[in-house]
């Protein structure tokens, strides 16, 4: 009697896990799936990610989610020069350094599409404090597409505004 007890309560717990299990283990596609439905949910999703406080977990996995495998990210120096690279290499100094407070902050959005094809361009400004304002801006040029029923970025350049260079003001005015 005693056995058949304490098998009945090996099957049940082994029940409740597996129910525990298939529960909380999501796919990638289930956990993230609002991201990628639409252009403003993965332009959220890609300034979510790359904002928050020194206390907040890296979120490596939506970005990877969000972007294509072979994603490049290329940044323009202040005379116009670029530097490029794969999204994975955009890991390595964020993973050997502390996380310190950072948020970018989009001010406007600008989107065109065609077909499957999509381009963002979008002026933020980097805060240190999520609610308080910098001069510190720059303009992200973000080229989407849409595939197996999501959107995904293919890659992303970047330009800081400079003395030299007023491009935020300049797409804030519409000039």
């Amino acid at each position: 009697m005693i056995k058949i007890k304490n098998m009945k309560k090996r099957i049940l717990r082994s029940i409740a896990f597996m129910a525990c299990i298939s529960t909380f283990a999501q796919t990638l596609g289930e956990k993230y799936a609002e991201d990628v439905q639409s252009i403003e949910a993965i332009t959220n999703a890609y300034y979510d990610v790359v904002s928050g406080s020194s206390e907040d977990p890296w979120q490596f996995e939506r970005d990877r989610y969000i972007h294509s495998k072979n994603a490049i990210i290329t940044r323009l120096d202040e005379n116009g020069i670029a530097e490029t690279h794969a999204l994975e290499a955009e890991y390595i100094p964020l993973a050997l350094t502390a996380k310190e407070d950072f948020y970018e902050k989009e001010l406007k959005r600008n989107v065109t599409h065609f077909g499957n094809l999509a381009q963002v361009w979008s002026a933020f400004e980097i805060r240190t404090d999520p609610n308080i304002p910098s001069n510190i801006r720059g303009l992200n040029s973000i080229q989407l597409h849409f595939e197996k029923e999501r959107l995904v970025i293919d890659s992303w350049t970047c330009e800081m505004e400079s003395e030299k260079n007023k491009l935020v003001t300049h797409f804030m005015n519409g000039i």
